[in-house]
């Protein structure tokens, strides 16, 4: 991705109900309506808020890109500065303010569940806009994006199996899982029943019990990323893979649903310089975006949505087989094949 941002539309707003900073950040609309979850999280200042939002508005245009989407890449964000106390009415009064603005996109800006909100929260926003995605099942939305997250890093998962070990099936291997939400379970389960030894870990300690009752191992945070293992699936926070932490990997593939895992891009060429195979995370955590879209703006089946997701492990072995045959990192194949869309798309458009 470009280390310049060149977005296409930014909005930065105080909501008149709340007084909260929201910020729209719309990085491409070549492919169709920029698609991206909205975040409400605590920043040290409006500025991490805005820089949040560009880095992952821009994550979401190679997202839906690779993954084969007519969609384009957006963002928006709540920003809760430390001192402010989130009660359930300023919460809904951000969602209010926030739901209006979508509104005033016309389609070209929709969103979805992201860090800090849930279906719930795109009731609020349906109140002004329909194109908020993932609202509960009784109100016309797919809900918990979890589940269909957690097959596409499986898919990922197994595609990059077969490139590193010659054999997708995790039997007998060891996987770490650093992130133990509602994704990070979802993988460990299946994996555990697919005969995978888990280990799990996650700075909750009161998700140890859970855990441990669930037949996983368990290790401290700290310890994560060292332990040694086949497979390592980063599914909490980002920012976990730098020039530090590279060195104290042990293991040979590293996929997960984490968003931004690299700190740069440079990062990636740290891990092939090791040998390390790291599939990118937008690739690998397409599986929520790819069944919503596909559920609720293309009216597909359950059965139908699902397949698409499963098909995220073909397209890591299309990202995977260009990164070895050109001699590059499976990142810059991603950016490659995004690209590749991206140049050839027709003009932007807004809304349907």
């Amino acid at each position: 991705m470009s280390q310049a941002f060149a977005h296409e539309e930014v909005v930065v707003r105080r909501g008149s109900r709340s007084g909260l900073p929201l910020i729209v950040a719309v990085h491409s609309r070549a492919l169709g309506p920029a698609v991206g979850g909205c975040r409400l999280r605590r920043y040290d200042s409006r500025q991490d808020g805005l820089a949040d939002a560009l880095r992952l508005s821009e994550a979401m245009t190679y997202k839906a890109a690779v993954a084969g989407l007519d969609f384009g890449g957006g963002k928006s964000v709540i920003a809760l500065d430390k001192e402010t106390e989130l009660t359930a009415g300023l919460r809904e009064a951000a969602l209010e303010d926030l739901g209006e603005l979508i509104a005033s996109f016309q389609g070209s800006y929709r969103t979805g569940p992201d860090i800090g909100t849930g279906p719930q929260d795109m009731v609020v926003l349906r109140r002004f806009s329909p194109y908020a995605y993932c609202a509960p099942e009784e109100h016309g939305g797919t809900g918990n994006s979890g589940g269909p997250t957690a097959t596409g890093v499986l898919a990922a998962l197994h595609a990059g199996a077969r490139h590193v070990f010659g054999d997708a099936s995790c039997t007998g291997r060891t996987v770490v899982i650093s992130g133990f939400g509602s994704v990070g379970s979802g993988i460990a389960a299946d994996l555990a029943a697919e005969g995978a030894h888990v280990v799990v870990s996650d700075v909750e300690q009161s998700r140890r019990d859970a855990a441990l009752s669930s037949g996983y191992g368990w290790v401290e945070p700290d310890q994560a990323l060292s332990t040694p293992a086949d497979i390592l699936v980063p599914a909490a926070v980002g920012g976990v893979l730098d020039a530090a932490t590279v060195p104290r990997l042990t293991a040979p593939l590293v996929v997960g649903p984490a968003n931004n895992q690299l700190t740069e891009e440079s990062v990636a060429d740290a891990l092939a310089e090791r040998g390390i195979v790291w599939i990118p995370d937008y690739v690998a955590s397409a599986g929520g975006i790819v069944y919503a879209l596909s559920r609720e703006s293309e009216n597909h089946s359950h059965e139908a949505a699902q397949k698409r997701v499963e098909g995220i492990g073909d397209t890591v072995g299309h990202v995977l087989d260009l990164a070895r045959s050109t001699g590059v990192t499976p990142l810059r194949a991603a950016q490659q094949i995004a690209e590749r869309r991206l140049t050839s798309a027709a003009s932007p458009v807004r809304g349907d």
